[in-house]
């Protein structure tokens, strides 16, 4: 083989392996930054993987929230009117949080029943909820989910 033309082959053999690898590299970033979206319904069900990080969405049920004097762990049940789960969080729950209230907890699911939470975030006004927990409420035909609120106001993030 000419010494120029396999010159020019290892230079296109090298770009090659590179690409490939920057891809390989971009799609493993991007699959474990993923943080989809689950619903009570599709925890209770098994849908959502077990030990992967995700968000869930639902109804804190009435009568549910179990907070301890020493530390500050708490424990509340989630609902969609179909599912229920428990989520488990350490830290201090957002002062919008109360129960019967639409919430967004983002954590890892441990079993079909138990989801510990690294962090809750509380709907911003007495209205509003988020889009995805009114789609999850009204898919379980839920009460809650009959009036939708208004929408957030503009440079207000959830």
């Amino acid at each position: 083989m000419n010494p120029v033309r396999k010159q020019r082959l290892l230079i296109i053999v090298g770009a090659l392996a590179g690409v490939a690898l920057a891809t390989g590299l971009l799609l493993y970033a991007i699959s474990e930054n993923l943080n989809l979206f689950y619903t009570p319904q599709q925890v209770a069900e098994g849908e959502a993987p077990l030990g992967q990080r995700m968000r869930v969405g639902g109804l804190v049920v009435e009568g549910s929230v179990r907070r301890d004097q020493d530390t500050l762990e708490n424990q509340f049940d989630l609902t969609d009117g179909i599912g229920t789960f428990t989520v488990y969080y350490t830290g201090i729950l957002p002062d919008l949080f109360r129960e019967g209230q639409g919430i967004v907890a983002n954590g890892t699911l441990v079993s079909t029943t138990r989801f510990e939470a690294t962090e809750v975030l509380a709907k911003h006004d007495e209205q509003y909820m988020p889009p995805e927990v009114m789609e999850a409420l009204q898919r379980a035909g839920h009460p809650a989910a009959s009036e939708p609120g208004p929408e957030p106001e503009e440079g207000v993030s959830y």
